[in-house]
């Protein structure tokens, strides 16, 4: 075992039962629950999880009854349902060696049908229908459907369950008073409040029995204006534990709040400080969850006491093996986590299969699997971006030869852009990956190279796979090649100065990153030394936890020391259409709160030494500005394709070079590891 692991590989004897290490897999919706083929494909999932020696998985929500469904088609655990697809995913996880536990979800106002109910009838800007208010008997009925799914959920052969009270899922909205309204015995005093899930906790205890897992994962700061106090946290932990709870596990903020917890401008273990004041208060162990991507700081999180173990969900979609390697030493061959929320909690959001940027087989275990190849073929890959990375690695690890050239001087591509804009420090661990994997599979890499037709043609290589991006598209705007204009490149990449006054032409994702950018005044910072004091200072956390839900009194502090306006084509309301569902509008937040100015509609007249001119409601006007930027999209750098085709070489397209309409590395590197697939 690594020194350096000791806390994080070593096991948690829960007196019944002993998990393999502190890691629990926190529960993600993946949209596999709700496939036809879903309980055979989350076994395939989960399996591949155990088989990487996570030491206790939580699978994804399921109501405890009827009403408490996420979804009208969203399966839950009953006497009436059929419950043996379960036994599917027990069974495959039991095989690798390893314990899961099912997460039981009651949706509460969250839920998406017409049935849902809460704990008083509040609305909430994240779902358009109202819940109808929870009655006295209702209430008592849903604390024996708890105890009753628990039941269940040990007899198909799980080895505990997770009872949800955080993210402000119907626990949580009996436990704040910014939802529970009532005047009987649920509510009123903060005792009363918690009847809820202490109750539910000690019927699931009394029914399951003792020889069984129960986690009750604990809103440990609520971050909305009515939420529970510390003391109310505390005390709400102790009545759980006293109630029959196993673990307590941890979540931070309910998913109506206006505060990030998990967009990648969260700074890695930013709420620590909430979990380490429970600790001490209580008997039984506390998990922290929220951005921990790696093992030396989860390591770091268990060594300074915040917590007895840790969850990881994302990062265990990005690799499976994460905790096989971290006990074999081998933490440099880790996939990251980047936190960029495209794969996985933006698919989960919109209905979609939840699936990783960085790994396109996570929810695809039964359907992308490559096996090593029989008849191995020798490819040049050219460009070094997430797509050409991708294909390299993964071809070489399945027996290719590779040979890939890249003009620049270093690895990465358009991620060397990304890793610079302040929040997005973390893609910089994708790049170090692929790093990695190219040199244990011994793949030629040959940097500031700029690969010609006549290299690559001949009988050197079978294939050619063009990774080669994109070029900013130069809008037709007379003017465009004054002083005063510079590409997004021009800014990023060439690092050319800018001025005070900013006029950022384009409002897709590229001219958002720029704005954060330029109007961030302290810049990109090291994700290991992460600034949370900073952090909180912003987005008006109270890192001392003295206010109710640890919202700060000041509110966001914000500062900036440009005036920018950022224009587009399309009317004034699309702005931020094409951002993340789940971090993009913390992105429209933080760069509104710096100051940015957003017109749209705008038709662009010309460029001269006074500025921007430009029409917009039928209406000239002119920006004076230092600097114009343009983010106006991008074309396809396809200049080798032609020349490749007429020498008769196969040839492929892949990420930008494929299609340029958007930077979409999640297309990019899926499009690299399908090509590795169907080529084998």
């Amino acid at each position: 075992m690594p020194s350096s692991y000791a806390n994080l590989l070593s096991p948690l004897d829960l007196g019944f039962t002993t998990l393999k290490n502190r890691v629990l897999m926190g529960s993600m919706h993946t949209g596999l629950e709700e496939m036809p083929d879903g309980y055979d494909r989350q076994a395939a999932f989960f399996a591949e999880r155990a088989r990487g020696e996570v030491g206790l998985i939580i699978t994804g929500g399921y109501g405890p009854n009827r009403a408490g469904r996420l979804a009208p088609n969203s399966d839950y655990i009953a006497p009436d349902q059929n419950l043996d697809g379960h036994r599917k995913i027990t069974d495959a996880v039991h095989r690798e060696g390893g314990k899961v536990a099912l997460q039981l979800l009651h949706g509460g106002r969250y839920a998406h049908h017409k049935e849902i109910v809460s704990a008083s009838a509040v609305p909430t800007r994240i779902n358009p229908v109202v819940a109808r208010e929870m009655t006295t008997q209702e209430c008592y009925q849903t604390i024996e459907d708890f105890g009753t799914a628990a039941k269940l959920a040990k007899q198909i052969g799980y080895d505990g369950v997770e009872i949800m009270g955080s993210e402000g899922y119907l626990l949580t909205q009996f436990t704040a008073p910014r939802v529970n309204h009532r005047t009987d015995e649920f509510g009123g005093t903060p005792e009363n409040r918690r009847r809820m899930p202490v109750e539910a906790v000690r019927n699931a205890r009394q029914k399951a029995g003792k020889d069984f897992i129960i986690i009750y994962r604990l809103s440990a700061l609520d971050l909305v204006e009515g939420g529970s106090s510390l003391d109310e946290v505390i005390a709400l932990a102790q009545a759980v534990q006293a109630a029959g709870a196993s673990i307590i596990n941890t979540g931070i903020g309910w998913h109506e709040a206006r505060i990030p917890t998990i967009a990648h401008m969260v700074p890695r273990g930013a709420f620590t400080w909430a979990v380490k004041r429970i600790k001490p208060h209580l008997g039984i162990p506390l998990v922290y969850s929220n951005r921990v991507n790696n093992p030396a700081q989860a390591e770091a999180i268990l060594a300074d006491g915040v917590s007895d173990m840790i969850s990881m969900a994302r990062p265990l979609l990005a690799d499976a093996d994460f905790m096989k390697k971290t006990r074999l030493g081998k933490a440099e061959e880790i996939n990251i986590c980047i936190g960029c929320n495209q794969g996985c909690l933006d698919n989960a959001f919109t209905g979609k299969l939840t699936t990783c940027m960085v790994n396109p087989r996570a929810c695809r275990e039964v359907e992308l699997n490559i096996a090593p190849v029989k008849a191995p073929k020798h490819y040049a890959v050219v460009g070094a971006g997430p797509g050409g990375m991708a294909f390299a690695a993964t071809a070489a690890e399945h027996g290719h030869k590779v040979t890939l050239y890249e003009a620049a001087s270093e690895l990465g591509g358009q991620f060397n852009l990304a890793k610079i804009i302040p929040g997005k420090e973390d893609y910089a661990e994708t790049i170090a990956y692929y790093d990695a994997m190219l040199r244990k599979f011994q793949v030629d890499v040959r940097l500031n190279c700029r690969a010609a037709v006549e290299d690559l043609t001949g009988n050197k290589y079978d294939a050619v796979v063009l990774a080669t991006g994109i070029t900013p598209r130069t809008p037709e705007i007379p003017g465009i090649n004054h002083p005063k204009v510079l590409s997004y490149l021009d800014v990023l990449a060439g690092r050319k100065p800018v001025g005070k006054r900013v006029a950022i032409l384009g409002a897709g994702g590229i001219g958002f990153d720029v704005a954060e950018f330029i109007m961030h005044p302290h810049g990109a910072s090291d994700p290991a030394k992460p600034d949370i004091a900073r952090f909180n200072e912003e987005w008006g956390i109270d890192g001392d936890y003295a206010n109710v839900a640890g919202l700060s009194p000041r509110g966001m502090n914000m500062p900036c020391d440009k005036q920018v306006w950022m224009l587009q084509r399309k009317p004034q309301g699309k702005f931020g259409s094409t951002l993340s569902k789940t971090r993009g509008w913390a992105t429209f937040v933080e760069i509104m709160m710096r100051g940015v100015a957003m017109i749209g509609d705008a038709e662009y007249i010309k460029i001269d030494d006074r500025g921007l001119h430009f029409r917009t409601g039928g209406k000239d006007q002119v920006l004076e500005v230092d600097t114009i930027i343009t983010c106006t999209g991008q074309e396809p750098l396809r200049e080798l394709e032609a020349g490749l085709r007429k020498a008769g070489m196969a040839v492929h397209l892949i990420g930008g070079a494929d299609e340029a309409s958007e930077l979409d590395a999640v297309r990019a590197i899926e499009q690299a590891v399908r090509l590795v697939a169907a080529e084998a």
